[in-house]
Parts: structure tokens; sequence; C-alpha cells
């Protein structure tokens, strides 16, 4: 069986600063047995994304899963707790 493609899913937001900014969104996932699972974080351009939900389809006969994102958030956004 091969690899299943993965894809993110962003809001129309995060789609323009991603374009806005030419930022290249890396393929975190590309040779890694294990899918992401929601609650995961990723990070890139100093901002990161929780994954939100998860949908599997199929592709041109392939498996596809798609991966929803919320709404990006800035390092500085990210809370410490009572430190």
């Amino acid at each position: 069986m091969s690899q299943p493609q993965t894809e993110l899913v962003f809001s129309s937001e995060d789609q323009a600063w991603i374009r806005r900014e030419k930022i290249v969104v890396p393929k975190f996932w590309h040779g890694h047995a294990v899918p992401p699972l929601v609650g995961d974080v990723i990070r890139f351009g100093g901002r990161q994304f929780v994954i939100e939900a998860r949908l599997w389809e199929q592709a041109d006969g392939q498996p596809l899963l798609r991966l929803f994102v919320g709404t990006a958030r800035a390092e500085s956004d990210t809370s410490l707790g009572s430190l």
C-alpha cells in the first residue's frame, strides 16, 4: 500500500497570509508512516496551527488525508501559564 497523501486546509485569512508572505508550507508528513492526529500542532512562518479535524478521501484511487487546521497563532500569542 502506498503512503497516503496529506493536504493541509487553511482558513481564507491564513491562505491570504501564506500567499502574501510567500511562505512555503513544508510537507511535514512526507515519508512518515503515522498520520497526524487531531490536536497535533504544526509551526512554520513564525505561527502555529492546531489540527482540528481530519477527513479521509479517495483521490485518483489513492488515499488522501485532509487536515483542517485552526486559525494561525503568532508565537507571541502562546500562553505560558503562570510563569
